[in-house]
């Protein structure tokens, strides 16, 4: 590649101002910013986590502070033309988390002091909302301009909490009790921008705030956040380029890894493909595919929340919805598509205009690793490096063809790691199983009905497809005996791959692999 100045990639960054300054690389936005001022006073985006919802809320500010200079170049530029500079009061909720009711509150007092001591309020109101209505109108007094309020992570206090309804409860009405006069100043404000995770009830969290629009579906935004892959192929194309360069593959090979990894978020339908941001920006500037999402951690309420509605790993599988079942608010949840969907962790793939259905599934390599490499736990107690090294090893074996190899790794360390609770059912081996075939890389299905049956674990791993029949303190010959006597294989006949056999017995007092049998269907 000819050796070009690339501009320094913004990993971490999350301020407008420090990105121009520093020179940093930016993906203009600022189309999709003029063409959402122009819908509605009151807005909503959801997006997952590090998805640049900050970085757009940072964005607004700039904006409608009217510092002008700082968007030379900008789509914005062209098209606006008399850049009014307005009083803005920005609230961000994001370090809010992980806190009872006295802390919020403090965090809540913390941040008004901060805009308090910006307008020469020197004898603030006691109570949160009366505060934030003193802001407003101090700002409109101040300056005779309507004001611009920009709330990001909303929702953030509440996550940590909403397994726990009682918490849940009362930290809602404190956000509630705060949000609260942005109803009432309707005549003082210019612009109301609220971004999140999830997606709360407006009557819960908004009180009155009805007006308040939600765009996180709407299609003329769905790249409002994120990297689409148009953004992706021109805007970042010398990128791509340099790590084609440095990792020694060609640009194509590049795009389809990075894409294998970090693509296959659709917000709405039609739309883009989109890339997650954090992660593309950590790869490319470290020239290497990581999990680099998962790696900021999984958050404890997503984990306790599969949890409390009993979902296991193979659960996590493509889903066919209608709207109102993901697009919801999630404090009343019956299932939990939403959460997965509004976190991240599922996203949009299809959509069938006669039934009304949407198609979800999990976006992409990392998700699915990173998502599967969390649950483990719950079956395997102390899960350790070691446990990746068996993964790796046993995935080695399969690809050479050796399952008797692949299942004795499997035994060896399983035999070497404390067990979860409720052990005693075959279902909890069907999901460990599940769990670890998924970490190798192989796609993988449970309950796989038959003419004759339901097979416990099917398993393609593109060079043969592997039908496994799971026992309990019986014997490989007898689950070896069920697959023969009920004919699975015919099933998978006309798949063009061949067909192995495999039946495995667990000792549940070792919780380990007992003993197995492998056969070929043509055996």
């Amino acid at each position: 590649m000819e050796n070009k100045e690339l501009k320094r990639l913004p990993v971490g960054i999350q301020t407008y101002e420090t990105i121009v300054e520093e020179n940093c690389l930016y993906i203009d936005k600022t189309e999709y910013i003029y063409k959402m001022l122009q819908i509605s006073k009151y807005i909503f985006l959801s997006r997952p986590r590090r998805f640049g919802k900050s970085l757009l809320v940072s964005t607004l500010q700039a904006y409608f502070e009217g510092k002008k200079e700082l968007f030379k170049g900008c789509y914005i530029d062209s098209v606006e033309k008399e850049w009014i500079s307005y009083p803005v009061l920005k609230f961000s909720m994001a370090s809010a988390n992980h806190q009872g009711t006295a802390q919020l509150q403090r965090f809540l007092s913390s941040r008004l002091e901060e805009e308090e001591k910006k307008w020469g309020i020197i004898a603030p109101k006691q109570d949160a909302n009366d505060r934030l209505r003193a802001l407003i109108l101090a700002a409109y007094e101040q300056t005779g301009r309507k004001v611009v309020v920009l709330i990001d992570e909303y929702d953030a206090p509440l996550l940590d909490v909403s397994h726990k309804p009682e918490v849940m409860s009362e930290m809602r009405q404190i956000m509630r009790n705060f949000y609260s006069p942005l109803k009432d100043a309707d005549p003082y404000l210019k612009f109301v921008f609220i971004t999140g995770i999830t997606k709360f009830s407006q009557l819960s969290i908004f009180s009155e705030l009805n007006n308040l629009k939600n765009i996180s579906m709407n299609s003329r935004f769905a790249a409002l956040c994120g990297i689409s892959k148009e953004e992706l192929l021109t805007q970042m194309s010398d990128y791509l380029d340099d790590f084609a360069e440095v990792t020694n593959v060609n640009r194509e090979e590049t795009i389809a890894k990075l894409k294998r990894q970090y693509d296959g978020y659709h917000f709405t339908w039609p739309s883009p493909d989109i890339f997650n941001p954090f992660s593309l920006f950590n790869a490319l500037q470290d020239y290497q595919v990581n999990n680099y999402w998962f790696a900021t951690g999984t958050p404890t309420f997503i984990i306790e929340k599969m949890k409390e509605f009993h979902v296991v790993p193979s659960m996590l599988a493509p889903t066919r919805v209608m709207a109102a079942d993901f697009d919801a608010p999630t404090e009343n949840m019956t299932s939990i598509i939403p959460l997965l969907y509004q976190s991240g962790y599922f996203t949009i793939k299809d959509y069938n205009g006669a039934g009304n259905l949407y198609l979800l599934d999990l976006p992409n390599k990392e998700i699915r690793i990173g998502l599967l490499q969390s649950l483990l736990p719950n079956y395997v107690q102390n899960y350790t490096p070691q446990g990746n090294s068996t993964i790796g090893m046993m995935n080695i074996a399969l690809q050479q063809d050796d399952l008797d190899g692949m299942l004795a790794l499997l035994q060896t360390y399983l035999l070497t790691v404390p067990q979860c609770d409720n052990t005693q059912y075959e279902g909890h081996y069907q999901q460990l199983l599940y769990v670890i075939f998924s970490l190798m890389g192989q796609f993988v299905d449970v309950e796989v009905r038959t003419s004759n049956g339901r097979v416990d674990m099917v398993m393609n791993s593109g060079k043969a497809i592997y039908l496994f029949e799971l026992k309990l303190n019986k014997s490989a010959e007898a689950a070896m005996k069920q697959i023969n006597l009920k004919d699975y294989p015919t099933r998978f006949a006309l798949s063009g791959l061949p067909v192995i056999k495999v039946g495995i017995n667990f000792d549940m007092e070792r919780h380990t692999l007992a003993d197995w049998k492998i056969e070929s269907n043509e055996a």
